[in-house]
């Protein structure tokens, strides 16, 4: 089977592309940044709003000018969130603190990559599928250390986004989570899976229409990602925006996250490489 599920252009959400950030709700836009999605929490011109992870390195000007037209002049979030700790989600991290001393929130599993204590498995390039994947040798593999801002989600909510939840997605990484809104069934899934072949520098930059797994050069434990796009999938989201690729909306993507999370092996699993043989029964 392929390893990507091809969803129609009618899946794509087309929002309103005032500014350098993409509204796809009255609450909630997003930046791309190269090879990454950065989201923005909060109505246009709210005081109080939250990043959702931070981009790759070299971004930090990118993603302020985005706040700053969205949110107003010298605007700064009440928090940062972070899906997970690689690379291309925490790049600008540092820099962005230094100017705007906010906490970080991040899943306790994953604060040993985010306080300068512990650095991520070894990617793969022996999975194949594109320069991305032969390149991850490359990536910086941390750890940052942010302990000063860092600080745990927990069991009451998600901080500054009231009605959301996180969802433990584990993974792609041991602290993994998506953000999860039931009233409107819209899911910001960060890597748990994806909507472009993140493998391919072609598909990146293309970003065509396609429903993917995690990863698959930087994610360890196949059992559990599976597990987490099975999580995900019986939400029935309506509204999704992944950290790679286009956000998604309506029947066909929803029939497509649920082909994924069903014929998870076929379609997301490497057919070889250095963690495939730690794969467990589902």
């Amino acid at each position: 089977m392929s390893d990507q599920i091809r969803v129609g252009e009618d899946a794509i959400v087309h929002g309103d592309d005032r500014g350098p950030a993409t509204e796809i709700a009255p609450d909630l836009a997003y930046r791309r940044l190269v090879m990454v999605n950065v989201a923005f929490f909060g109505v246009r011109g709210a005081r109080d709003w939250v990043l959702i992870d931070a981009g790759i390195a070299g971004t930090a000007t990118l993603i302020k000018a985005a706040a700053e037209e969205r949110y107003g002049a010298g605007a700064r979030p009440s928090a940062i969130l972070l899906t997970h700790g690689h690379f291309d989600h925490v790049g600008a991290l540092e820099t962005l603190l230094k100017d705007w001393d906010v906490p970080v929130y991040a899943h306790p599993l994953e604060h040993p990559y985010l306080d300068g204590t512990t650095s991520y498995p070894p990617p793969d390039p022996t999975v194949g599928g594109g320069l991305m994947a032969a390149m991850s040798p490359l990536y910086p593999r941390g750890p940052i250390d942010v302990k000063q801002w860092l600080r745990p989600l927990s069991e009451a909510g998600v901080p500054g986004m009231p009605g959301w939840q996180w969802l433990h997605t584990p993974g792609h990484t041991p602290g993994h989570v998506s953000l999860w809104m039931p009233a409107t069934r819209t899911l910001i899934a960060g890597d748990a899976f994806i909507t472009t072949k993140q493998e391919s520098a072609y598909a990146v930059a293309v970003q065509k229409p396609e429903l993917h797994g995690p990863p698959m050069y930087y994610t360890p434990d196949w059992s559990s990602a599976h597990a987490s796009v099975v999580k995900l999938s019986q939400l029935a989201p309506n509204l999704v925006l992944a950290g790679h690729g286009q956000p998604m909306h309506g029947e066909s993507m929803l029939a497509a996250l649920h082909l994924l999370a069903r014929d998870f092996d076929a379609i997301a699993v490497p057919k070889h490489g250095r963690y495939v043989n730690d794969r467990r029964p589902a």
